[in-house]
């Protein structure tokens, strides 16, 4: 009796498993699930969680993982540039699915290899383009500044996307980006010789607009000494004309008071002869010593 029930409980169990197994199905965290009905995509899960179906051949489930996928393209393939250098070019891209439904119909069983082949189809013919509309001087250039490798990576990115839009590929390119770049050794001589005339051009220009520049500062120096020589001599000039009018005031006062004048000069020559520390022997009737004499006695107070 007991063999019995275990063996009902393990067939219930069993056949339990087997209708979850027809009529359920699990969504994990990392995958996104296309449900056919009649093999034609009918609905999109990509929550994680257990949900209903009906068993096949009614309804299907196909799983993809919606993470993020990354591929390099050949590094040997050689592209020209608009001046027609050939150059060599490797990128790097991540995709991922953004629109199962839209994908699932479009490569067969829903592949990601051959969603990446399409890829790599697409992204062969926008690098031909982009790096066909640049100068080599955009990817290699002495001057860190003439470089352009965002926008190039960003023309590049702009068109793969344009393509998989018009086409409904349900795939979205979430980077794009320049991993290597090289030249070909037969032409690598030239691009050299090119960045070195390039370079001595850069040169010859600073030289010259450092040479304007002295000139330009030389220029702008001997103006504003000319103007300080200008304004000096102006002031001068005033200076002298003010002493000329405060001497000829002077000079009116001495011509009305003759004596005057006679005895400011001796008190000037005085003056003169005693601005040092000097021992003099004098005869005190020559002018204008003849001053010290005959001087009123100084009165002492006792």
């Amino acid at each position: 009796m007991k063999k019995s029930l275990i063996t009902i409980v393990i067939a219930v169990v069993l056949v339990v498993i087997f209708v979850l197994l027809l009529f359920t199905y699990q969504v994990r965290q990392s995958e996104v699930v296309v449900v056919s009905t009649f093999l034609k995509p009918t609905d999109t899960k990509n929550e994680p969680g257990l949900y209903v179906k009906w068993p096949w051949p009614i309804q299907s489930i196909n799983r993809f993982d919606q993470r993020v996928q990354n591929f390099e393209d050949k590094f040997s393939e050689g592209l020209l540039t608009s001046d027609g250098t050939m150059i060599l070019s490797s990128v790097y891209v991540g995709w991922r699915i953004s629109d199962a439904k839209a994908f699932f119909p479009k490569f067969p069983g829903g592949s990601a290899v051959a969603a990446q082949r399409q890829l790599e189809g697409m992204l062969r013919s926008a690098k031909t383009a982009v790096i066909g509309k640049h100068n080599l001087a955009d990817f290699v250039n002495s001057d860190a500044s003439q470089l352009k490798f965002t926008q190039i990576e960003q023309e590049i990115q702009a068109a793969v996307k344009t393509e998989l839009d018009k086409n409904n590929y349900g795939i979205t390119i979430e980077f794009l980006g320049i991993k290597r770049l090289g030249l070909p050794e037969s032409v690598t001589q030239t691009v050299f010789d090119r960045m070195k005339s390039e370079q001595q051009k850069s040169i010859s220009t600073a030289q010259f607009k450092g040479e304007a520049e002295a000139i330009k500062i030389k220029s702008a120096a001997e103006r504003q000494a000319a103007d300080l020589i200008n304004n000096a001599q102006a002031e001068a000039t005033r200076i002298e004309g003010a002493g000329n009018a405060e001497a000829a005031k002077t000079m009116a006062v001495f011509q009305q008071n003759p004596d005057l004048a006679v005895f400011q000069l001796q008190l000037e020559a005085l003056k003169s002869s005693m601005n040092q520390k000097t021992t003099l022997i004098l005869d005190d009737r020559t002018p204008p010593f003849n001053l010290l004499k005959n001087q009123p006695a100084t009165s002492t107070t006792k």
